[in-house]
């Protein structure tokens, strides 16, 4: 398989994730919290990495910029998804009540502001309101996003055939 495909299947991948974001926002009707919509945010990234990989299709050290770059967004989706998991896993009353949209904020506060705001946790992110083989949605994108990093490195770093030494 080509790095080009690769990469293809990789921007796939992320577009049957966020796919299925949106099929549970809209048709199962579970409101995502803003730690939710920044783990969404950093699938879009890692496609849009694989898709401008999968455009370029380069040679030699440009695929291994972009398996650089694929591996850090995975890895702040990975952090945030984490932080999720810890906010969830808390025992009721030890995490703040719910605040401000996500939408009000980025109005009104500057960006850093929302992001510490945000990534504190509140009320919205600690409930858990789907779950699939007992994992709750974060733990199946911090999954994901690791699955994506390892197959960024596979894609886009190259393969050289095991030396025997005798």
């Amino acid at each position: 398989m080509t790095a080009r495909t690769a990469n293809g299947l990789g921007f796939l991948a992320c577009a049957a994730l966020l796919a299925y974001a949106y099929y549970s926002q809209y048709v199962m009707h579970l409101e995502p919290c803003p730690l939710c919509i920044f783990q969404r945010v950093g699938v879009f990234v890692i496609g849009v990495l694989f898709a401008i990989a999968a455009l370029h299709d380069p040679a030699g050290w440009g695929r291994r910029v972009y398996a650089g770059l694929l591996v850090l967004a995975s890895l702040a989706t990975i952090g945030v998804a984490a932080r999720h998991l810890y906010i969830q896993s808390l025992p009721p009353g030890t995490i703040a009540a719910c605040g401000a949209s996500l939408d009000f904020m980025l109005k009104v506060f500057p960006l850093t502001d929302v992001l510490v705001k945000v990534l504190t946790g509140s009320g919205e992110c600690a409930k858990v309101t789907w779950r699939f083989l007992g994992i709750a949605m974060p733990g199946w994108v911090l999954i994901a996003a690791l699955g994506l990093a390892a197959y960024a490195l596979w894609a886009n770093l190259p393969r050289r055939p095991p030396v025997l030494r005798f």
